[in-house]
């Protein structure tokens, strides 16, 4: 192998290894949300890095399973969450 095959993957390397330090590292929020609309209810839990987005994953995943066509998703997504459970 020659050296710019070797600076090559170095470089590889270490940006895989930024990416899983970035990924890993940090506060995690774990929450169950659970959302009814429409007749049907779904729970999801979800893992953020803020409560914030951790809320709005919980929300959205939960919507997609029992909301379909994008009226009936953001109505889902705009209305209250029947329970909320932070989890540790």
């Amino acid at each position: 192998m020659n050296k710019v095959g070797i600076i090559i993957a170095l470089f590889v390397i270490g940006i895989v290894a930024l990416i899983a330090y970035s990924t890993m590292s940090g506060k995690l929020y774990r929450v169950q949300v659970c959302m009814t609309y429409g007749g049907q209810s779904s729970c999801k839990i979800v893992t953020g890095k803020s409560e914030q987005s951790a809320l709005r994953g919980g929300i959205t995943n939960a919507c997609a399973d029992i909301a379909s066509g994008v009226t009936a998703t953001m109505g889902c997504e705009a209305a209250t969450p029947t329970s909320v459970k932070w989890l540790k």
